[in-house]
């Protein structure tokens, strides 16, 4: 009798172990979103008028066409600081933060990116920061003392040999589409800045053709992304602005930006995956720029701190 009682209770004691949480298969099984990785695509600068919102929406085939798979936000808002580096700031700590716009100066807080390497304790190369102008590389780090040179995501920003140090946004796509073969990375954030620089150089016919470049640079994006098997059908893509463009001013509103103008604040969000709501528009609820970085973070399973936004709940399934 002795020896049945040992032998069951071995048997238990093996079963149990084989159905221990930490095994790869009970955390497949456990995992609340298809989701694997996230890619930010922030398009610098383009005014909602000019995309979302224009009268025939000429500019943005491929997003429409996109959006039978997709989810879009039609009151979406930057309600911080309207310029480049304090809108990417918000969009991946959560908070709108006063940093300079030059470069100069490193975000308060720690990125999204950031706290998914520290808690997935993946290498550095599984996270990317990708922009077209020099100085967002700022968005690695954080002058957080706690995080400031701690768990940085890796970085290629602008070109050394260009005087003003940024780089076309063909460049930018084709640095991402290099790393994502090499590296494989979890999550990356991309800034695509031609739409912004053609507005500042009152261009008005450029800055229409750079929205448009930029709209086939999302089908790109995601097509590449789902041409590759580690990512295909594991993938969200998000696409968002920094800041919008004053409201018209005799037709010149268009050349800047960076006050509270309707303009400024009404910006793009629209995503794709496989655990978001397809062929959708939301006009309802109160969603803003810094709820992007918390998405991220439900999606990926990171415990978000310091952030001020809130998971974006009505674009998912």
């Amino acid at each position: 009798m002795k020896k049945i009682i040992l032998s069951l209770a071995l048997g238990f004691i093996l079963f149990s172990c084989s159905k221990d949480d930490n095994t790869p298969e009970t955390k497949t099984k456990n995992k609340k979103y298809q989701t694997e990785n996230v890619v930010l695509l922030v398009i610098d600068g383009p005014r909602i008028s000019e995309t979302w919102l224009e009268k025939d929406q000429i500019l943005i085939p491929n997003r429409l066409n996109l959006l039978k798979q997709g989810v879009f936000i039609s009151n979406f808002k930057n309600n911080g600081l309207t310029n480049t580096n304090a809108g990417h700031t918000a969009l991946i700590t959560g908070v709108y933060d006063s940093i300079q716009n030059n470069g100069k100066e490193l975000p308060t807080n720690p990125s999204v990116l950031q706290q998914w390497l520290k808690q997935s304790k993946n290498d550095n190369s599984k996270a990317w920061v990708i922009v077209s102008k020099d100085k967002l590389e700022v968005l690695n780090n954080t002058k957080n003392t706690e995080w400031n040179n701690k768990y940085m995501p890796k970085a290629d920003a602008g070109t050394a040999g260009n005087p003003s140090a940024y780089r076309e946004d063909a460049v930018t796509i084709s640095k991402f589409k290099n790393v994502i073969k090499t590296d494989k990375p979890n999550i990356v954030v991309i800034n695509l800045k031609d739409v912004d620089s053609k507005g500042h150089s009152g261009d008005w016919d450029g800055y229409l053709d750079a929205i448009e470049t930029t709209d086939q640079s999302i089908k790109e994006i995601w097509e590449y992304l789902q041409g590759d098997e580690n990512y295909k059908g594991k993938t969200t893509l998000i696409v968002s602005n920094d800041h919008g463009r004053h409201v018209d001013d005799n037709g010149k509103g268009f050349i800047s930006h960076g006050d509270d103008c309707t303009g400024c604040r009404h910006i793009e969000f629209f995503a794709i995956g496989p655990d978001f709501k397809q062929n959708t528009t939301i006009s309802t609820g109160s969603y803003e720029q810094i709820d992007v970085a918390n998405t991220i973070a439900e999606l990926l399973d990171v415990k978000l701190e310091y952030s001020q936004g809130k998971v974006i709940k009505d674009i998912f399934k």
